[in-house]
C-alpha cells in the first residue's frame, strides 16, 4: 500500500485494506512480523503496556516480539521500578512503564468510575474522597492485599459493603501491584500501594486524548474510532480522531468501516511473510480492535475463549490458528486445523526457540495435539 493511494479529509472514497493487509500492518506494528531490537522499556512503552493478569503473559509476550529478549530484563526492570503493574485498559492488570502508569491511569479513569458505579449500593452513605484519603494512608503506610483493605475500610465505615469498599479504593486510586509479584521465577502475594509512593513522583495529568489516539495507531493501527474505544475501554474519542483528521491519513475495511492512521507508518505488501508466533493469553494483538477479524478468521472466533478465561494463541500466517501449553517436559501445540508439512517445521522451531529464550538449559519436546472440546 503506498503512501499515495491514502487519503485525507473525510475519507469518502478512500481505498480500501483488505483484512490481510490489515493483518500485516498490525503485526508490523506490534512488533511480531518480525522481531525487534527494542530494548524492553521501549517496547513496553511502544506497545503501550502488555496485558498482565498473570505473571508469565509479558515475558511471553516479549519473547515473541523482541529479539535478543531474557526475561531478567524486563524482571529487572519490574525491581527497579522502571516499569509496574497497574489496572488501567479495560479494568485489567497491565505492565506499563512508569511514566505511562502515571499518565494513563487518569486517561482511562472514566471507565474506573462506571466501574464503580456498580458498587454504590454498598457504599451509601460512604463519602468517596475520605475513603480514597483513608485506604491511600493505609497502602502508603504498607502494601495491603485487597482482603487486607477490606478488613481495614470495613472497620471505619462497618455498614458499607467491605468488597465494595476495596473496590473503590483500587478505582479512586491508582494502585499497583509490589514487588516480589510480577518478578520472574519468583512469587509473591498481590499487595498494593499507590503508583505515586511506589515510583516516587506524582501522576502526571491525563494527556490529551488526541496524543493517546496517535500512540494507538503507531501501536495498533489502521484502526476505527470504535477500535480505539475497545482497546481503551472508553466511549466518545471520536471529537480526537476528527480534530486529528488533517493530519491522518484514513482507508476503508471490507465491510466499509472507515479507518484512520499516521501517514508514515508501515503498511507492507499483503503478501509479505509472517512467521508462526506464540502469544500469552489476554494477548493485546486480540483485545484491541472492535473488528477482531483482522487477526481471528470468522471460522475461529470464540475458539481462544471459555468463559473469562483466555487461552494461549498460536499464530499462522499472522492469524489465530491454534492453541498451545507448556507441559513440564514438553510445548503442546493444539492447531485448529491441518498444518503442512513446512508450516509444523516452523512452529515447531518458533516454539522451542520460546522456550530456550524463557528457559534456557531446560530440555522440551514439542507435541501436536487436537483441540477438544473448544
Amino acid at each position: 500500500m503506498t503512501k499515495r493511494s491514502a487519503h485525507r479529509g473525510t475519507g469518502a472514497g478512500a481505498p480500501v485494506l483488505d483484512t490481510r493487509a490489515l493483518n500485516r500492518a498490525t503485526l508490523d506494528r506490534q512488533l511480531l512480523l518480525r522481531r525487534s531490537r527494542r530494548s524492553v522499556q521501549d517496547a513496553v512503552h511502544h506497545l503501550l503496556g502488555l496485558q498482565a493478569q498473570n505473571v508469565k503473559p509479558p515475558y511471553q509476550a516479549l519473547a515473541a516480539r523482541l529479539d535478543g529478549f531474557a526475561p531478567e530484563r524486563l524482571s529487572a526492570l519490574m525491581a527497579s521500578r522502571d516499569v509496574a503493574r497497574i489496572v488501567t485498559l479495560r479494568s485489567t492488570i497491565h505492565t506499563h512503564t512508569a511514566h505511562d502508569c502515571l499518565t494513563l491511569r487518569p486517561f482511562v479513569q472514566p471507565a474506573r468510575d462506571r466501574e464503580l458505579g456498580a458498587f454504590r449500593q454498598g457504599l451509601d452513605g460512604v463519602d468517596l474522597d475520605r475513603l480514597a484519603n483513608a485506604a491511600r494512608e493505609l497502602v502508603e503506610t504498607e502494601p495491603r492485599t485487597m482482603a487486607q483493605l477490606r478488613q481495614a475500610l470495613g472497620a471505619r465505615w462497618p455498614d458499607a459493603d467491605p468488597r465494595a469498599l476495596a473496590v473503590a479504593a483500587r478505582c479512586t486510586l491508582p494502585l499497583v501491584q509490589v514487588t516480589p509479584r510480577g518478578l520472574w521465577g519468583e512469587s509473591g502475594r498481590v499487595a498494593l500501594t499507590t503508583a505515586e509512593h511506589w515510583l516516587g513522583r506524582p501522576a502526571g495529568p491525563a494527556p490529551a486524548p488526541e496524543d493517546v489516539v496517535l500512540r494507538y495507531l503507531a501501536a495498533f493501527g489502521p484502526a476505527s474510532v470504535k477500535d480505539m474505544q475497545t482497546w481503551a475501554g472508553l466511549t466518545r474519542l471520536r471529537d480526537a480522531f476528527e480534530r486529528l483528521r488533517p493530519r491522518l491519513v484514513t482507508f476503508r475495511d471490507t465491510g466499509g468501516t472507515e479507518l484512520f492512521d499516521l501517514p508514515d507508518a508501515p503498511r507492507p505488501d499483503p503478501d509479505t511473510p509472517a512467521p508462526p508466533r506464540f502469544l500469552p493469553e489476554f494477548d493485546n494483538l486480540l483485545l484491541s480492535h472492535a473488528d477482531r477479524t483482522r487477526v481471528v478468521p470468522p471460522a475461529h472466533r470464540g475458539r481462544n475463549w471459555q468463559g473469562n478465561q483466555a487461552y494461549r494463541a498460536l499464530l499462522v500466517d499472522g492469524f489465530l490458528a491454534g492453541l498451545w501449553k507448556q507441559a513440564p517436559d514438553a510445548l503442546v501445540v493444539e492447531p485448529f486445523g491441518k498444518l503442512t508439512g513446512a508450516q509444523r517445521e516452523e512452529v515447531a522451531e518458533e516454539g522451542l526457540r520460546m522456550l530456550r529464550v524463557l528457559h534456557p538449559g531446560t530440555a522440551f519436546d514439542v507435541r501436536f495435539g487436537d483441540v477438544t472440546g473448544r
